[in-house]
């Protein structure tokens, strides 16, 4: 068989490349799921083994969100796992699996689950006490880190048998699985930890788990959509334009699907009612966003300046609970007061303090309501001017980032910002010099 000159090195060179898009895909998948302004969010599972049972243990599972402004709203999450062996569930508490699967070889004390891949739900609120454990029963819901530590935790409680009964013959769980109510969650694998250690009610002794794991789930937007989830729009007090989002800032396939505000069409049965895969139905606007955050430069003090935030919820489906907005801007480390929203900076790097996140006021505004004439939320920021970098030119006023429950939105292209009166006047002298010389080079070339 012949070779061709140069078929070695076009093998070898083809090789390189498949490797370099490997690599390449790699590092884009890792970008995906890391947050610059929340680097070290993410979910921990925790499974504790408590104690040991004739067939198998009881495992106490934690789930801590140490994420700083991205909660687990309604409906709630969803938690799968494969067994490595035949394992079983004998009973559950604080939490249930939505299938039983076949259980039709055991006889009397039949399991709650014998599927090789079980799914978890937590339990809703109100189930009686017997079946309840601490951090339990919220239907699933668990609040951000920064906006409320306490709450930012779900636990069930879970006896498993036909598995190993020490530390040394137990298998962990594998490919972990968690919708936070739908996809964005990536899970490693199980990995043994030191031991979790745990005081008695009289503070006096330690106690500690027979045996821990942990798995560790990071968010990446892009597994949620191809398409932001919300926009941004900006006005001044010194410009009379509005600069609205991006035309199909989230997407206009779903376009044909989207109704106009009218009130008869509303009354139809089911508009309001949510989906259990969260579907939404939008009011139908060029953007095509659930959700529309407004930026508006509404005074400048001689010291201070002030800006008004607007956040409208377009869909008639959805009522957002325990909402937050992060802001990055350079002047939100000099935030004098905010008016009818909660406010905490966020420092992800301690030299940098320029990111801000805002959520409602408990029983007053942390509820968002569907699409209507209360769909929308709004507050005032009093801001300290810092002299050295404080301007209104070049859109340095508006946000560099915005992300609403922890979704980053769609901002409009940096030369569509609202312009300073006396910036537009320079433009318009300066087009008019240029062609004052295109006239006089005109002139001479005709005389």
């Amino acid at each position: 068989m012949s070779r061709k000159p140069g078929m070695f090195l076009s093998l070898s060179t083809m090789s390189f490349t498949i490797w370099a898009a490997v690599i390449l895909l790699m590092m884009i998948s890792q970008a995906e799921a890391y947050d610059p302004l929340d680097p070290f969010g993410n979910i921990t599972i925790k499974w504790d083994v408590v104690s040991w049972t004739p067939d198998g243990y009881v495992a106490l599972v934690t789930m801590n969100n140490f994420q700083m402004y991205r909660h687990i709203m309604s409906p709630g999450w969803t938690l799968s796992w494969g067994w490595a062996k035949k394992e079983v569930i004998w009973s559950m508490v604080g939490a249930q699996t939505t299938e039983q699967g076949d259980c039709s070889k055991f006889k009397g004390n039949v399991p709650h689950c014998c599927k090789k891949n079980p799914t978890v739900v937590d339990l809703l609120p109100g189930v009686p006490y017997n079946q309840q454990i601490a951090n339990c029963c919220k239907g699933g819901v668990v609040a951000s880190w920064g906006q409320d530590p306490s709450s930012a935790v779900s636990s069930f409680q879970v006896s498993v048998g036909l598995a190993g009964t020490t530390n040394k013959t137990v298998k962990l769980p594998t490919n972990f699985t968690l919708l936070g109510p739908g996809p964005g969650y990536t899970c490693g694998p199980a990995k043994i930890v030191p031991s979790t250690v745990y005081l008695t009610p009289d503070r006096r002794r330690k106690t500690q788990a027979l045996m821990t794991w942990n798995v560790t789930c990071t968010y990446s937007q892009v597994l949620v959509s191809k398409n932001p989830r919300c926009c941004v729009s900006f006005s001044s007090f010194y410009n009379d334009s509005i600069t609205p989002c991006p035309t199909c800032s989230c997407g206009c396939q779903n376009k044909k699907d989207c109704i106009m505000s009218d009130s008869n069409k509303l009354k139809n049965v089911g508009i309001n009612t949510p989906r259990k895969d969260n579907a939404p139905l939008l009011q139908c606007t060029h953007h095509m966003c659930p959700i529309r955050v407004h930026w508006h430069v509404k005074i400048n003090y001689r010291e201070y300046w002030r800006v008004k935030v607007a956040v409208t919820n377009f869909n008639y489906r959805m009522n957002y609970t325990q909402w937050t907005l992060v802001a990055q801007h350079p002047n939100l480390n000099n935030v004098t007061q905010v008016f009818s929203f909660d406010y905490k900076p966020l420092v992800p790097y301690q030299s940098i303090n320029d990111t801000a996140m805002f959520y409602g006021m408990k029983f007053y505004n942390d509820l968002l309501m569907e699409a209507g004439p209360y769909g929308n939320v709004q507050t005032e920021i009093l801001l300290k001017k810092d002299k050295d970098i404080f301007t209104l030119k070049q859109g340095w006023a508006f946000p560099r980032k915005i992300y609403f429950n922890g979704d980053e939105c769609q901002l409009p292209p940096p030369d569509a910002y609202p312009i300073l009166p006396n910036s537009a006047h320079k433009n318009l002298i300066f087009s008019f010099s240029i062609l004052e010389g295109l006239m006089f080079l005109l002139f001479l070339v005709v005389v």
